[in-house]
């Protein structure tokens, strides 16, 4: 006859099998404290596999099931990882090189499996890149579909007046592969030869930035991109990452349509 803890491992097997308490869940994904989990639940704020869930002893199958907190997609699987990194300049946007570079596996290392770059920047530029594991987010960020938007801060050969700028947004320019306008455009600084210049744009075409102010006869001497979608570099140190929070996750998921 089965002893009481048996039977307390045949129920807890068996709750295995059923899935994880969806409070206990959210909790994991660092979404808070397990009683303030229960308070999204309550609330009516959380969606599994579409329908709305206001139960607190809903179970999930985190690696099969799709939870969304306000409509953004939670990240469940502990083995995904998202990056934001801090390129330094002559570092190339790539996991190797057969020219024997630096790269950006040389900042991260083999510490996350599977993991690759959202975009580039190219060798002489700097600034944040993003990088995951997340197969689904990787495609919805680089899918020309969403256009994440951008910000530069560039800083420019010679110095150009508000007239340089409005031009860039209003009509744009003429580049071999199609016309580019900015969406946003200010001058930070002005000295009598350089400008320091506030890029936003949606393209992700290469150089794209670098070739916009060759075309108008402003070279640029420094590009660092500081924000991508709603992810900002901050305080980052060049040549070094960190790993994006659940709320920041959520933030890009929701720009991408996830």
């Amino acid at each position: 006859m089965p002893n009481a803890y048996s039977r307390a491992a045949k129920a807890q097997d068996k709750n295995d099998n059923e899935g994880i308490r969806l409070q206990k869940v959210l909790a994991q994904a660092g979404l808070g404290s397990r009683r303030k989990c229960e308070q999204l639940i309550v609330e009516g704020r959380v969606e599994v596999d579409g329908q709305l869930v206001t139960e607190l002893g809903t179970r999930v199958d985190p690696l099969r099931q799709e939870v969304r907190l306000d409509g953004s997609r939670v990240h469940l699987n502990p083995n995904h990882v998202t990056l934001a990194l801090n390129k330094p300049r002559k570092v190339l946007s790539a996991m190797d090189d057969p020219k024997g570079r630096y790269t950006l596996r040389d900042i991260v290392g083999d510490k996350y499996e599977h993991i690759f770059h959202m975009g580039r920047l190219d060798y002489d530029s700097e600034g944040l890149i993003l990088m995951t594991n997340d197969g689904e987010l990787s495609q919805h960020v680089m899918h020309p579909k969403y256009e994440v938007e951008k910000t530069y801060i560039a800083t420019l050969d010679g110095r150009i007046g508000g007239n340089v700028c409005r031009r860039l947004v209003t009509q744009g320019v003429q580049l071999d592969d199609g016309l580019i306008r900015f969406d946003r455009c200010a001058i930070i600084d002005a000295k009598s030869d350089a400008t320091i210049v506030k890029v936003v744009l949606h393209s992700g075409k290469n150089r794209v930035v670098r070739r916009v102010f060759d075309a108008v006869g402003y070279p640029v001497r420094r590009l660092v991109r500081t924000q991508i979608g709603p992810i900002k570099l901050g305080e980052l140190k060049s040549g070094s990452y960190r790993v994006l929070s659940q709320t920041e996750l959520r933030s890009l998921s929701k720009e991408v349509g996830l």
